[in-house]
């Protein structure tokens, strides 16, 4: 879907996407004012992927691949895959708030709910503005990202609806306040204020963080959640980033895109992409480029 979403700018064919599971080819049709809105967005938040890992072996590199942004990488459920999955989850609510208060889509605008008074810490204020309508965000990102994995429903799923989830919990976390005041001589005895998004850096920095300190975990014995891997480790909260297997070795330079990729042999044929969880089945020619991959030298450090 990203490479699509992006490239096809207007012209939003949801039939011909390959990959989206029903309720998402819904949505698609239902809403391509928001499908656009999302491939236009796809650029920012891999830019806040690059930047986190820049000077990093891993640094968010992207492959030339139709389908799939990320390459050979989406095969395991490593930490990188977690923070790709809880970033561009956040970036699609990002670019869906932002969408919506500067007047982009006919479905949302700003948020209704901030009308009237209300009071803060420095005392009372009147709602006015423009106010970012988060939650109509978080709710459409959930009912379209989350789609594919909760049909599915195996580990590697389990993994990313909770990745998805830290993302999109992530940008309402640094929702801020912004007031302007009324008064004589500046006195501020009067305040219209906003509920405004902050920079989209602060999620980031934020989830960079959580991929520092993100927890091996293991499906537990209901196949309903998580239980950390080893019993030294902390149990996962809703806001940490989760994997399943360890980073693969990125010492290894991947001809297609130019970066390091996995030297360990994938568990899949399959390739899948990120917004929309789309999958590619790699044709003859790719499964023996995937599987049968001669040695290789490291590189020395």
């Amino acid at each position: 879907l990203c490479r699509y979403m992006g490239t096809l700018g207007s012209q939003v064919m949801c039939d011909n996407i390959p990959g989206l599971v029903n309720k998402q080819r819904q949505l698609c049709r239902q809403h391509p004012k928001v499908m656009q809105a999302i491939g236009s967005g796809i650029r920012d938040w891999l830019s806040e992927c690059q930047h986190q890992f820049r000077n990093q072996r891993w640094n968010c590199n992207t492959t030339a691949r139709d389908h799939n942004l990320f390459g050979r990488l989406l095969l395991r459920s490593s930490r990188e895959v977690a923070f790709i999955y809880a970033i561009s989850s956040a970036g699609v609510v990002y670019t869906l708030a932002r969408a919506c208060s500067q007047g982009d889509l006919d479905s949302c605008s700003c948020d209704p709910t901030k009308k009237g008074s209300s009071r803060d810490a420095r005392g009372p204020f009147s709602w006015g503005g423009c106010s970012d309508h988060v939650e109509h965000a978080l709710r459409f990102s959930q009912a379209f990202v989350d789609a594919r994995e909760r049909k599915e429903r195996d580990a590697r799923a389990l993994m990313n609806l909770h990745n998805n989830r830290a993302g999109r919990k992530a940008v309402k976390r640094f929702m801020t306040l912004e007031c302007k005041c009324h008064g004589v001589s500046g006195s501020c005895s009067i305040r219209t204020c906003w509920s405004a998004m902050a920079d989209f850096r602060l999620t980031g920095d934020h989830l960079r963080r959580k991929y520092n300190g993100a927890v091996e975990v293991a499906v537990n014995q209901y196949g309903t959640g998580f239980t950390a891997a080893h019993t030294h480790y902390k149990q996962p909260g809703k806001n940490d980033l989760v994997y399943l297997e360890d980073s693969p070795d990125y010492c290894i330079r991947d001809q297609e895109s130019g970066g390091w990729r996995s030297g360990t042999r994938p568990k899949t044929g399959k390739l899948v992409s990120l917004v929309a969880g789309s999958v590619h089945i790699p044709s003859d020619w790719e499964r023996k480029s995937l599987y049968e991959q001669p040695e290789r030298t490291r590189r020395k450090a």
